[in-house]
């Protein structure tokens, strides 16, 4: 029996269509009217679910612009930059929460959160949220797992980084402190990551090693990564998502436009849709077509008795004559009457 739950009206599962996040992250830069017009975007699109993250600069990191808290690395999208100035720009004001998720409802898409701290978990409960996403960052991060764990409500976790044993003890927290519905999604914790470093594979084995149903956070640019995941067992995908690349932002760089989005929803659907089941043989909808198959045909005007060869027989189409197999053996055979050239060869002509 498949695993399966819902996210409020929304079914999670092999037997339904993907489950496509929109992460709005901090892509609203700092202007309520474009996160609202981020959500509407975002249910134009057909994704299922808005999802912010839920913090402060002060929950996240200390107020200190050197050393190791300033990102110096020159491959880094966020070099130059100390950990508060960049969580400070990136963070979503928390009264900006509800107005956030009552648009998302109003346009029949779910929204919720991900939670950097115990606080930001009880602020989202007083929202009463669907579902909690732990992040890759914080996939280590025990007690917030428990916390969240505890809601009783489902949860996805971003693997990003995590080893095996890492995962073991994150799964086995959320479990024992009460999760009963739980994902977790395969995720390469770089931005943006290359479909080369992406490693899909992991999921159908993740999928057996931890019972769980698996999806994928995808940062890589565009939808093939996503769509490859879905054959590969993914049932929830989630991507980055704002409405203009070129409008900047500390994720906009590797996030999704609206129509990609749009793109995504179609073309995961798509794939979830061409997986069915093994199948040999025509579908009923392919039985019309085996008459266009070739098969052997009387190519001249013939008496009765006269033998075939391979002048006056083809294999052509239609195919309502002898499967073109039995060629050699039509040769040298005698017609038993007389037969007009485009009548299909039968047992019964020879």
């Amino acid at each position: 029996m498949e695993l399966e739950f819902q996210i409020g009206s929304q079914w999670i599962g092999k037997n339904h269509k993907p489950f496509i996040i929109a992460e709005m992250s901090g892509n609203h830069n700092q202007s309520l009217e474009r996160a609202l017009a981020i959500v509407e975007a975002a249910a134009a699109a057909g994704a299922d679910a808005l999802k912010l993250q839920t913090y402060t600069a002060d929950t996240m990191t200390l107020d200190i612009h050197e050393g190791d808290f300033f990102i110096e690395d020159p491959n880094n999208l966020w070099q130059g930059n100390s950990l508060y100035n960049l969580y400070s720009e990136a963070y979503t004001p928390w009264e900006w929460h509800k107005p956030i998720f009552d648009r998302a409802t109003e346009l029949g898409m779910l929204a919720f959160s991900t939670p950097f701290d115990e606080t930001a978990v009880d602020f989202l409960e007083s929202l009463n949220v669907p579902a909690y996403k732990i992040a890759s960052f914080e996939n280590t991060d025990i007690q917030l797992i428990r916390k969240v764990a505890a809601t009783g409500k489902p949860l996805i976790i971003s693997t990003g980084m995590a080893s095996i044993a890492e995962l073991d003890e994150s799964v086995c927290a959320a479990r024992e402190a009460g999760c009963r519905d739980l994902v977790l999604l395969k995720c390469t914790s770089t931005y943006p990551a290359t479909p080369e470093n992406t490693n899909i594979l992991t999921i159908p084995h993740m999928e057996q090693l931890f019972g769980s149903m698996v999806g994928m956070s995808d940062h890589t640019m565009g939808v093939g990564v996503s769509v490859a995941s879905i054959a590969l067992g993914a049932v929830v995908i989630e991507k980055h998502f704002t409405l203009k690349r070129s409008d900047g932002g500390v994720d906009a760089s590797f996030s999704l436009e609206p129509q990609e989005m749009e793109s995504l929803v179609i073309e995961t659907e798509r794939a979830w849709q061409a997986l069915g089941r093994v199948s040999y043989g025509p579908t009923e909808r392919e039985q019309p077509s085996l008459k266009h198959r070739r098969s052997l045909y009387i190519s001249q005007n013939l008496r009765k008795g006269d033998v075939l060869t391979r002048d006056n027989i083809k294999a052509i189409r239609p195919g309502l004559g002898l499967p073109t197999k039995y060629l050699d053996e039509m040769i040298g055979r005698v017609v038993s009457r007389d037969v007009s050239k485009g009548t299909p060869l039968t047992w019964e002509v020879i």
